[in-house]
């Protein structure tokens, strides 16, 4: 297979009734790797919104127990994308994802940005980042890819185009972004959490790093003191020239879905999707979708 291929393959997709397929190939394929760092970014973005970041503190789950929110996150997302969301294990998650939300007054308005943040930080990493830029097939089946999921997720008012996904997240950031006591005590959990995925020794220095890939906004609403410009630069070279050196690479020839992940630590024994997550008290529970009965499904 050359390396331009599986684009060529993409490119004569429907974007829109194929959106599913072509995020699958784009994210298991073409950029597993910046797709795992960017849906990191993405959801470490939303702590700097106090009322998620708080909500987050509150119920200990991202301080006290980051490695299995981290792990069930990323597993629950991506068995939808490996599965398709009509499959048993793609209903399943979303069972799962909508029956952690219920237990929570979560509003309308953060559920959405939450959403653009999918859609809109992996688009902007991989055009910043990764071997090639998003093509435009890939950035408008992204978009629907995620329309669809906020469907099931029973969120209103969800944008309809990926320029409306963008807008909505800028200026949601710009209006919403804002220091919380709570949401730094979420971030500072999870900058550790990704620094013990390597040797100690290592661990001052990949905070350092991770903070030079974060932009003005996000440092602000933190309070984080900005890194120097020229490591900063030298950080930001370094993850462009990985970019550069996947593109002179054969493409890839068998998918890597987030359960392959070395960053997912917490089920050396395996998982079952139902497990997943967090589990309401006693009698929060129901899901704002209607789905066939996947209780079984792994």
């Amino acid at each position: 297979m050359k390396r331009f291929q599986r684009l060529a393959e993409i490119r004569r997709m429907d974007p829109y009734e194929d959106a599913s397929e072509i995020y699958r190939l784009s994210s298991a394929y073409e950029f597993p790797w910046d797709f795992s760092r960017a849906l990191e970014l993405a959801l470490y973005r939303t702590y700097a919104v106090p009322s998620i970041g708080r909500l987050l503190a509150e119920t200990s789950e991202f301080t006290g127990r980051p490695q299995k929110r981290y792990d069930d996150t990323a597993l629950l997302l991506d068995a939808i994308v490996e599965h398709g969301f009509g499959s048993a294990q793609g209903r399943t998650a979303i069972r799962t994802i909508n029956r952690m939300h219920r237990a929570y007054d979560i509003g309308d308005d953060d559920m959405r940005y939450v959403l653009c943040t999918f859609v809109v930080t992996p688009k902007r990493w991989i055009d910043a980042y990764a071997w090639r830029r998003m093509s435009r097939h890939e950035i408008v089946a992204s978009a629907v890819h995620y329309r669809t999921l906020g469907r099931h997720m029973g969120i209103r008012d969800v944008p309809g185009s990926y320029e409306e996904f963008e807008e909505y997240l800028d200026t949601y950031e710009a209006a919403h972004f804002a220091w919380d006591e709570g949401a730094r005590r979420v971030s500072d959990a999870t900058l550790d959490l990704m620094a013990s995925w390597y040797p100690r020794p290592l661990a001052p220095f990949l905070r350092a790093a991770t903070l030079t890939l974060l932009d003005e906004p996000l440092l602000r609403a933190f309070r984080y003191t900005p890194p120097a410009p020229g490591t900063r630069a030298i950080v930001r070279r370094a993850v462009r020239l990985r970019g550069r050196a996947v593109r002179l690479m054969p493409p890839r020839r068998v998918p890597h879905h987030a359960r392959q992940n070395r960053e997912i630590k917490g089920y050396p024994n395996g998982y079952r999707l139902t497990d997943l997550g967090t589990h309401p008290v006693p009698g929060v529970r129901g899901c704002p979708v209607r789905h066939i009965d996947t209780s079984t499904a792994d």
